[in-house]
């Protein structure tokens, strides 16, 4: 969903809670996100104007920051005594935020009945020790993409499985013209994500219920193995290691690629930039589990905030059903109200249905402290895989051996 960088969280967080002092005064809530399209600012602009319109009293000031660069301006911003009233935050620095006192439980900056609106399973990820600490503001759900005409030109059928996707990708390669069967991206943002599909798909995990890393288990290791078999028989893209999750979009959205793994973002990205793209968006293929991945991002409320009681009049007004379909369908998100996920759009929409299917088996990514440095651990392992330096039977346990060094198992 977002891109979000992946700086040292608590490292950059240590400390500043004693810096932290008064927010803005009653009359002025600072409202900061990330940006996930062009649409993004001026949507919530348009929301806040709505708002002051209802309430001349409350004047709200939106900020909306590059998601690369979110974390540093947010943590440079709340050691300068100039914290935000409310942010939205990657989910994943919940756990971070929480353990140094910076945000609120949500009950205790909300009114009574908000939470209520939201999908149960996406409250998940916003649990730290037993406290809601943020309301779920923007969902996706991963799924398969694949180009219809490329399926059709090889004479493959959609693959279901892991070993019908290898064989689709073979063929799809071989019909030549600078083509690929698979987009594997190898580099930046989501080396990991692309491999937990996998891993989840053939009962893997990352942690075990200890706490201890699982990715030197049967299951990671065939995984990662699929991924190195099409890099090593020519059936992804050249260089997974030289491509992005964007790179590999952009070859898919030229027609280049046969299946890729995604998010709902890039239905109206390819609305917009490749109209006669003509593609299908389908589940997971299946090993052994039906999984697919959700991600979320949280709105927080900083305990420095002196606005508190006009914020929960705020969050009532944006969680309003038109506000939330709006801008779930600008963003080319899924809903986290359930209201707003029975609307046709969301149940009907073949292309977007597939990806809200997905939330009813989805898992997360978890809310560990230090998860940017496996995430950096897991990657460097993955990327020595692509390029054949390491086998997964030698990538993989290695990786789990450092993983747990950092959490003394």
């Amino acid at each position: 969903m977002h891109t979000i960088s992946r700086l040292g969280v608590a490292s950059v967080l240590g400390g500043l809670l004693a810096s932290v002092s008064l927010g803005a005064m009653a009359s002025d809530i600072r409202f900061t996100f990330g940006e996930y399209s062009a649409k993004t600012k001026p949507f919530w602009a348009q929301v806040a104007a709505d708002f002051e319109a209802a309430n001349p009293d409350i004047h709200i000031k939106v900020e909306s920051i590059p998601w690369s660069s979110y974390l540093q301006t947010l943590t440079t911003d709340i050691s300068a005594d100039n914290a935000p009233d409310i942010s939205v935050v990657a989910s994943i620095w919940l756990t971070d935020f929480a353990e140094q006192g910076l945000v609120e439980p949500i009950k205790d900056a909300t009114n009574a009945g908000l939470s209520d609106k939201i999908i149960p399973a996406l409250l998940s990820p916003s649990v730290v020790d037993g406290e809601l600490m943020g309301l779920p503001f923007a969902a996706s759900a991963r799924a398969m993409m694949i180009n219809n005409a490329l399926y059709t030109k090889a004479g493959v059928k959609p693959p279901t499985t892991w070993e019908e996707l290898s064989a689709a990708a073979k063929k799809i390669t071989e019909l030549g013209g600078d083509t690929y069967g698979f987009g594997l991206p190898g580099k930046e943002e989501e080396v990991d994500v692309y491999y937990y599909y996998a891993l989840w798909s053939h009962g893997g995990e990352i942690f075990d219920k200890d706490g201890k890393s699982l990715l030197g288990s049967p299951e990671a290791i065939a995984a990662a193995k699929i991924y190195a078999d099409l890099v090593k028989a020519g059936y992804t893209e050249p260089s997974p290691t030289a491509n992005s999750r964007e790179d590999v979009f952009n070859l898919f959205k030229r027609g280049k690629i046969g299946t890729i793994f995604t998010f709902p973002m890039l239905v109206p990205q390819i609305a917009e930039e490749a109209p006669d793209l003509d593609y299908s968006v389908l589940p997971f293929p299946v090993k052994s589990t039906e999984a697919a991945m959700a991600i979320t991002d949280a709105l927080v409320v900083f305990k420095s905030s002196q606005a508190k009681e006009d914020i929960k009049k705020f969050l009532d007004f944006i969680y309003q059903d038109k506000y939330r379909s709006a801008f779930d369908k600008a963003d080319g998100l899924l809903p986290v109200t359930q209201n707003v996920l029975q609307e046709d759009y969301f149940q009907k929409d073949p292309k977007i249905a597939a990806f809200a299917n997905g939330l009813k088996h989805a898992k997360f990514q978890p809310s560990v402290k230090l998860w940017d440095q496996v995430i950096d651990i897991t990657r460097s392992a993955l990327q020595r895989v692509y390029t054949g330096d390491q086998t997964p039977e030698e990538a993989l346990p290695a990786a789990a051996a450092a993983i747990n060094a950092l959490y003394g198992k």
